[in-house]
């Protein structure tokens, strides 16, 4: 796939991954629709795009599936297509499982999961119509295993890679694609906006996301995936490799996680 002349949606572009995502989209020639919740700071992503006259923003609150089938449908009818929809809006939590109120989980259920779950049912008449379509789904390395204080945040995460894998078995034959993204730590201010036990943010930067991949080197590797047609993409540093220790070697992982230092 090239990105040239596609239409490309991206949720959570106001910031981090989702910002990165939409540059380099417009850098490579895409016609990019943006989303978030702050319409302003979606204005200053645009102005900064290679093409900001080939920019869409669509405000979206994955939390409001009410206003999913308006948004899509002004989607729609900006191109009358859609190639490429990259979920990306979310939240991440940082508090031991016992310390973090039932209403946490449920916001991180609502928002990680059945937001793009809801806005992807909203997506696929469209894309049923048309005739092709993609989903590339933002998940994280947490999406394929367990790590202390995201107990919330991970299990959101495996929530989506076990629709998706569903969904993917489904629609292979409607030209529908499927691409699962599992960023490391990348240094953004997701661990800034991450919930802790009574539902605030946490208000600080974890050391290893400060010191994570750069996003736009971030959103480079994503983009190279989708064009690619790969199933998943694991996108970090040496984190990546816990994937497959976790695969092959499943109690020395464990091991290892128990005295690892995750924030």
């Amino acid at each position: 796939m090239s990105f040239k002349d596609k239409v490309v949606w991206v949720t959570g572009a106001s910031s981090g991954i989702g910002e990165a995502l939409a540059y380099e989209l417009s850098k490579q020639g895409a016609l990019v629709i943006v989303s978030a919740r702050r319409t302003q700071e979606l204005e200053r992503v645009k102005s900064q795009c290679a093409m900001p006259e080939k920019v869409l923003i669509a405000a979206l609150d994955l939390g409001q599936p009410k206003d999913f089938s308006a948004v899509v449908n002004a989607v729609w009818q900006w191109q009358s297509k859609l190639d490429l929809i990259i979920h990306n809006g979310g939240i991440s939590q940082r508090s031991m499982a016992k310390d973090t109120e039932l209403e946490v989980d449920r916001k991180l259920i609502e928002i990680n999961y059945l937001g793009t779950v809801g806005l992807t049912k909203a997506i696929l008449p469209y894309y049923f119509r048309q005739g092709y379509g993609h989903f590339a789904v933002v998940t994280s390395l947490v999406g394929k295993f367990g790590s202390p204080l995201r107990s919330g945040y991970a299990g959101s995460k495996h929530a989506l890679h076990g629709f998706f894998d569903s969904l993917r078995a489904e629609v292979f034959k409607d030209n529908i694609g499927i691409t699962m993204v599992c960023p490391g730590f990348i240094r953004t201010n997701i661990s800034m906006n991450a919930l802790v036990g009574d539902g605030r943010a946490q208000n600080s930067m974890d050391e290893k996301t400060d010191k994570g991949l750069d996003p736009n080197v971030c959103a480079q590797r994503i983009l190279k995936g989708i064009a690619k047609g790969k199933q998943e993409v694991l996108v970090g540093k040496k984190e990546i490799y816990a994937v497959y220790l976790k695969r092959f070697f499943p109690s020395l992982f464990a091991s290892i996680l128990n005295k690892a230092k995750v924030t």
